[in-house]
């Protein structure tokens, strides 16, 4: 190996352990880095109380909403009630005079209008009341002859006044008698035929009973039909008379139907006094717009407001869902809901008092809330 060769090969080595002792300063001189934190499980009660859901969603779930309830639990009063036409809307048809049906002219179910003419009831009562109008309309027509024919007899200077003042008062007597026929014709509401009496509704609705029979010989008001208007409704509610003095006109009502259906309602009067035989007060409500059928029972809640705490909010038992270890209620906002905890109260005739964590008035999710309460769980499980 000659000089050059010498040279290069010490060049090499001289390099290679320069980067040798470099490499090991700087692996000396680095500062250990810490180790990154391991990623926490989220905590045990945490859960996401957001639920985004459009209108059409919540109107395809059938959530119902309605706010949150001024009031405490002793204010709503149970009681049983029945729905009944208004009293000015259900009439009783009878027969204004004795005698045969000859005509019945609607049946069962049919509607009618008030003046309508339902059955004719043959009789001889009619028949003398025609008769007696006739007589005391032609005794009018008389009357009136001889008046004016006295009248100008005085004149003419030929009759005395006495005489016409006669003619006047017997015209009078004459027309008062046939105000007399034709009130008795309109009482028994003489027919065309003069021999028989109609059967007219006084109310528009429709016929919701007809005992009367063609042929059937019938004493005076004896009752034919019975007509009702069953759009205009009334509900009675009966309740212990000791806690009646709290009810006031104006207060909520909330009534369930024998088929579950939820109809709201407000306390138009009270009758103020207490049946002798039940020992029971009675309460008239005038119920909301959906449909109810005369005769329909339901199970009503009463809550009154005389004695009643105003702070207190009440919900219904369904509207209250239990995510993890709390009990929530689900907030309408505009997006969807929001779980919010809640300390719940007492629990009485499906509803649930609540202690703190929401204000009367707040629009909540009241029914299906448990599909909200499913969607939370989803979420936290994924």
């Amino acid at each position: 190996m000659n000089d050059r060769n010498r040279l290069y090969a010490g060049a090499a080595l001289g390099l290679a352990a320069a980067a040798a002792l470099g490499f090991g300063a700087a692996r000396l001189t680095q500062s250990t880095p810490s180790a990154s934190p391991a990623p926490q499980a989220p905590a045990a009660d945490a859960f996401t109380n957001e639920i985004a859901i459009s209108e059409q969603g919540i109107a395809l779930s059938q959530i119902g909403t309605a706010p949150a309830t001024a009031g405490e639990l002793d204010a709503a009063i149970p009681a049983s009630a029945i729905v009944e036409t208004t009293p000015d809307a259900e009439a009783v048809l009878t027969a204004r005079a004795p005698g045969t049906v000859t005509r019945i002219l609607k049946r069962i179910g049919d509607p009618v209008r008030r003046g309508e003419t339902v059955a004719l009831v043959e009789s001889r009562d009619a028949s003398q009341i025609a008769a007696d109008r006739a007589a005391a309309s032609a005794r009018v027509t008389l009357a009136s002859r001889q008046a004016a024919r006295e009248r100008s007899l005085v004149g003419q200077g030929v009759s005395a006044r006495a005489d016409y003042e006669a003619a006047q008062a017997n015209l009078a007597v004459a027309q008062a008698d046939a105000r007399r026929a034709s009130a008795a014709a309109g009482a028994v509401r003489l027919a065309a035929d003069g021999r028989s009496v109609a059967v007219v509704s006084q109310v528009t609705g429709r016929i919701t009973a007809a005992p009367a029979n063609l042929g059937q010989y019938v004493a005076a008001e004896t009752e034919l039909f019975r007509v009702a208007d069953p759009r205009r409704v009334q509900v009675t509610a009966s309740l212990p008379a000791a806690d009646a003095p709290r009810v006031r006109p104006g207060d909520r009502v909330e009534m369930t139907t024998s088929d579950g259906r939820k109809i709201e309602g407000r306390v138009r009067a009270s009758t103020g006094v207490v049946d002798t035989e039940s020992r029971a007060a009675t309460i008239v409500i005038t119920p909301g717009d959906s449909p109810l059928a005369p005769g329909q029972t339901a199970q009503a809640r009463i809550f009154a407001s005389g004695g009643a705490r105003k702070d207190g909010v009440m919900v219904p038992q369904d509207a209250v869902q239990t995510v993890g270890d709390r009990s929530v209620v689900f907030v309408r906002t505009r997006t969807g809901f929001r779980a919010r905890p809640v300390q719940v109260g007492d629990r009485s005739g499906g509803l649930i008092a609540i202690v703190s964590g929401l204000a009367a008035g707040t629009p909540i999710a009241t029914t299906n809330a448990f599909l909200l309460k499913a969607e939370i769980e989803k979420d936290a499980a994924e």
